[in-house]
């Protein structure tokens, strides 16, 4: 039982630096997470990632200092994460995907979804967003759902935008300093070129 329990130990020492890589990837992307099958498979990529360095960075300093096997784990779990750092800002910016758009390899881009490329290529515009009631707020968008089905807007400087004759007087002049809503409340999102407004 105890050398059952030792290898049990050993396996997830090992795949460490997989998992806390994929953790940290998945909580800086708007990507969602796969199914289990899926997220164990990211995080053996990740694993073999930082095994493979921290073994280059055992070879380049070879015995100029003593490596045990917490420190290879140490560094494996570093080298993990670091990579995943950089695979998150490659798919956040887009990057590989407009380089291969460029060439001709694809028309896709590095977003989790339409909705969430929209905001990502739109970061100078404002918005006018459209109520499932007729409402409609013009605004600066400081922040926005990943999905279009969950979550919540925060939008500084709004104003309401006048609906004709049946829209009410104060929806016609109120100036918001911010106001945050459920997505699920919006239709439409219009985005409208201009200059970004100075948070506080």
């Amino acid at each position: 039982m105890s050398w059952a329990s030792s290898e049990i130990v050993n396996i997830l020492v090992f795949l460490l630096p997989g998992f806390v890589a994929a953790a940290v990837f998945y909580s800086l992307t708007s990507h969602p997470k796969p199914n289990e099958f899926g997220q164990v498979i990211q995080a053996l990529v990740f694993t073999m990632v930082g095994h493979s360095i921290a073994w280059t960075f055992r070879q380049i300093l070879g015995s100029s200092i003593s490596w045990s096997n917490g420190l290879e784990a140490v560094v494996s779990v570093l080298s993990a994460v670091i990579f995943a750092l950089g695979v998150a800002s490659i798919s956040n910016n887009d990057f590989a995907h407009k380089l291969l758009r460029r060439i001709g390899f694809t028309r896709e881009n590095s977003y989790s979804s339409e909705w969430y490329s929209s905001f990502a290529q739109n970061p100078d515009s404002y918005v006018v967003i459209h109520f499932r009631d007729g409402r409609r707020l013009y605004g600066w968008p400081v922040e926005w759902p990943s999905r279009p089905q969950q979550g919540h807007f925060r939008v500084v400087e709004g104003e309401w935008l006048n609906q004709g004759e049946d829209a009410r007087h104060d929806e016609t002049e109120a100036e918001i300093h911010e106001t945050v809503f459920s997505v699920e409340d919006v239709t439409m999102v219009e985005f409208i070129k201009g200059e970004k407004v100075a948070e506080d």
